[in-house]
């Protein structure tokens, strides 16, 4: 009994500490450098977002057809289940306004686009999130 329980307080510390890491020093790492360099490697793959609750968070995306694709691991997608509600991206250098919904009805379009937006991903994890550009010509993809 007493192997489990190290065995379970161990991956609970394990993870806690790689989501610590993740929030206060890679994070903040990625948003200076997609501020500082803006046409650089990691911003064509990376945009910031920020959540309707004001938090501003790096995340993987795909621009398509004026809109703007993000795969959601965490919990911070569900600000925008039901019909959704109103985000900035900063892609590329560009503050842009959209409206983003969780797309949690319609499983081959998740499909679909993950399948360019995270091709080596678990194919049943995440969680699809499309963002409506209000300019939807304003990135070049």
């Amino acid at each position: 009994m007493k192997i489990v329980l190290s065995v379970v307080l161990g991956l609970a510390l394990l993870v806690g500490g790689y989501a610590a890491f993740t929030v206060w020093v890679r994070n903040p790492q990625v948003t200076a450098e997609l501020r500082a360099e803006p046409d650089g490697e990691t911003a064509k793959r990376v945009m910031l977002l920020t959540l309707p609750s004001g938090r501003t968070l790096p995340v993987n995306y795909l621009l398509e057809d004026g809109f703007v694709y993000a795969g959601a691991d965490g919990t911070w997608w569900k600000e925008m289940r039901g019909e959704g509600a109103a985000v900035t991206v900063f892609v590329r250098g560009q503050t842009l306004q959209g409206h983003g919904r969780a797309i949690e009805d319609d499983a081959d379009r998740r499909t679909d686009v993950f399948s360019r937006l995270r091709p080596n991903a678990v194919e049943w994890a995440g969680t699809l999130v499309a963002i409506e550009l209000a300019e939807p010509g304003a990135v070049a993809p």
